[in-house]
């Protein structure tokens, strides 16, 4: 019988240290990510640095280092982050407008309706910024998306969201992300949008990259 083998996608700073998207490894019988990682790091010394900055998905579910990791499972490295969801949680790759996640939500119910849009600044701690580059493992990302509307339905009643994030290349005064958030009342709609918003820096795996005059460096990586 063959060993059993996983595939290995990597992401963000983890795609630059080992060179490659993606990877097939062979683990032994039993393994669990934490002999995964220790494969990984053999094969790809560079990796070690991070590991300490590194969350773990197995088959698009966050785990710890004792979970199992079974044949053919797909094992992702997540750095820090700054499976079709519905419609109202996506990741795309073009320009955002505000009225998508407007228009996704509304209705003659929902008396409160609150908005969040995040566009890109044109400087950082005093850093002039020439642009970003957004990356996401776009299929856990849209679950996660989804996750955080569910979460904020419970915790907020009425409560409906909608959330997209996009990838590539932005220059200051593009925007990233909108979010909008309605309810029967107010109170709701506040409370949900900005329940999503912190949510979404939390665990949601998007990565962005800041170009500068004088440098460059991962979010969540940097100095």
């Amino acid at each position: 019988m063959s060993a059993p083998r996983v595939t290995v996608l990597y992401f963000a700073a983890a795609r630059e240290r080992t060179g490659q998207t993606r990877e097939s490894l062979e683990v032994p019988a039993g393994a669990q990510v934490r002999d995964v990682l220790r494969q990984l790091t053999e094969r790809h010394p560079a990796l070690a640095p991070l590991l300490p900055h590194l969350r773990v998905a197995v088959n698009q579910a966050f785990v710890g280092p004792d979970a199992p990791v079974g044949d053919g499972a797909e094992v992702a490295l997540i750095p820090p982050v700054a499976g079709g969801a519905p419609e109202r949680f996506r990741v795309v790759d073009r320009p955002l407008r505000l009225e998508e996640v407007v228009e996704a939500v509304s209705g003659e119910a929902c008396g409160g309706l609150v908005t969040f849009s995040g566009s890109v600044r044109n400087q950082t701690k005093g850093r002039r910024v020439l642009r970003l580059e957004y990356e996401a493992y776009a299929p856990m990302a849209e679950k996660k998306l989804a996750e955080i509307g569910a979460e904020a339905a419970a915790k907020f009643p009425g409560v409906r969201l909608s959330i997209i994030h996009r990838v590539g290349t932005l220059v200051p005064g593009e925007l990233a992300v909108v979010i909008a958030a309605a309810s029967p009342h107010r109170k709701e709609a506040f409370g949900g949008c900005e329940y999503a918003i912190e949510r979404l820096k939390q665990d949601v795996p998007i990565w962005k990259k800041e170009f500068f005059e004088d440098g460059e460096v991962w979010v969540g990586l940097g100095p």
